[in-house]
């Protein structure tokens, strides 16, 4: 029987007192901070939700786990325990542990890309995207269509286009081919998911043309949830029995560890290839560590070793993906444009809809991430033309597909009531919204220019 009540499937044994601070102590804040949430200290910020990396709680069988860690420089028993479970969860032989996500990118990526080589993805990730070009390669996003259409109701808006998969290819040839990157969920598509049926396409596709495919798989439990659930054949599989299905079509995968490995530190790169493997070796023991840590303290491997095996729970599963759309829904029927179906470690929301006044020069997004924080102390993060648009020869602004605001969930953090408080802050959101003023940007990095950009209000 189900419940119209999502309880959290644990009890609290210990709390972190929350700042609550006044809207004109936020003004002064965000002020300080140049308009840019990356900018805030933690202190000042009421709920967080600029990232779900890194940002879980963990169980206190992980913390138990912890004080087992082994932290010999190498073979410690700790990576022994963690690499079992990596291996049983993918079925790769060769793991590499990394110290979080974007280092795993950065060894693969760089090795494999260069000036002239190409990668393809249903969507690149802001590091994803930063670790290609800065190594001179060139990346292409392919969503499917469904995707670029925010309101659309379908089950798998995070697929790869594999048309247009094989066109690039062609285009470019295939020895020019980086890699092929198929990332469960979409993230930078609205948390969408990927199906399994998507996947095989494209693993036909790379295999016809022999080109290496690779699973960007940080929230891989949370896509076997909507794989199980919305794609038949899936029913009476376990979600990690659909995660393993997955993964036995790829040549490798990337993974954060600090979304759904559910720790706070920590990474791996999982290969088949055995040569690709020893190369990528070389370079993580010149920039991470040895082979067996990799930047990776023993007791971070064991909480990672217990992380992935509770990530699977059904209980667990059901009340992440149930409390997130939970909000989603919420604001949906509040009358906030956002991208729908809800995906399932975040709610993301069209700021160019909701404040159609901003042109897209004057990232709408960024105003939202602004207002959100000053009229409720939430932080947030825009993922549109200030995460990824380019400029072109002249200086002038080239706009991301999408100015998306993302609402990102930490995991086992937050309870209901937390919720409850966001959404009567998108209420007041509604109040005086076509007299909120856009932004621009002051001072800019290179790459990853959100991080670190500087802002003023127009």
């Amino acid at each position: 029987m189900s419940f119209r009540t999502i309880i959290e499937p644990f009890k609290i044994k210990e709390v972190e007192p929350l700042s609550v601070t006044t809207e004109e102590e936020r003004v002064k804040y965000l002020r300080e901070a140049h308009y840019n949430p990356f900018m805030l200290k933690s202190e000042h910020v009421l709920i967080d939700f600029l990232t779900d990396s890194g940002t879980s709680a963990m169980s206190s069988k992980q913390w138990a786990a912890m004080m087992d860690g082994d932290e010999a420089y190498a073979g410690s028993r700790s990576w022994l325990r963690m690499e079992a479970v990596i291996k049983d969860l993918t079925g790769y032989e060769y793991i590499l542990p990394t110290h979080q996500g974007r280092a795993a990118e950065r060894i693969l990526y760089s090795h494999l890309g260069g000036k002239g080589k190409v990668f393809i993805s249903n969507t690149h990730f802001d590091t994803t995207r930063a670790n290609i070009e800065f190594s001179g390669a060139e990346a292409y996003d392919i969503p499917v269509e469904d995707a670029k259409h925010p309101m659309l109701d379908k089950p798998f808006k995070g697929n790869m286009d594999t048309k247009a998969l094989e066109e690039l290819i062609k285009k470019h040839g295939a020895e020019n081919i980086g890699g092929v990157i198929l990332t469960v969920t979409n993230n930078s598509g609205g948390g969408q998911p990927v199906s399994m049926a998507n996947a095989i396409e494209v693993k036909k596709v790379c295999n016809k043309y022999k080109v290496n495919y690779f699973l960007d798989c940080c929230r891989i439990a949370e896509n076997s949830y909507y794989i199980k659930h919305r794609e038949a054949g899936f029913e009476n599989k376990t979600y990690k029995q659909i995660a393993q299905e997955m993964f036995a079509l790829a040549d490798g995968g990337v993974m954060s560890l600090k979304k759904d490995g559910l720790v706070n530190m920590g990474g791996f790169l999982a290969l088949k290839d055995k040569k690709l493997a020893d190369e990528c070796t070389n370079l993580l023991i010149i920039t991470e560590g040895f082979a067996t840590y990799g930047g990776l303290s023993g007791r971070s491997m064991e909480a990672i070793a217990v992380g992935l095996q509770e990530v699977f729970e059904p209980a667990y599963l059901e009340y992440r993906i149930r409390s997130t759309a939970y909000l989603g829904e919420k604001l949906y029927k509040m009358g906030v444009p956002l991208i729908y179906p809800i995906g399932g470690h975040a709610v993301y929301i069209d700021a160019a809809a909701f404040y159609p006044h901003i042109p897209v020069t004057e990232y709408p997004g960024q105003a939202m991430v602004c207002e959100l924080y000053v009229k409720g102390g939430i932080r947030s993060v825009e993922i549109g033309s200030v995460m990824f648009g380019k400029y072109d020869s002249n200086g002038k602004l080239i706009p991301a597909p999408n100015e998306l605001v993302r609402l990102a969930i930490p995991r086992r953090v937050y309870t209901q009531s937390h919720i409850e408080y966001v959404i009567e802050v998108f209420e007041k959101m509604f109040e005086g919204k076509d007299k909120v003023r856009g932004i621009k940007i002051v001072e800019e990095p290179e790459f990853l220019r959100h991080f670190t950009a500087k802002f003023e209000r127009l």
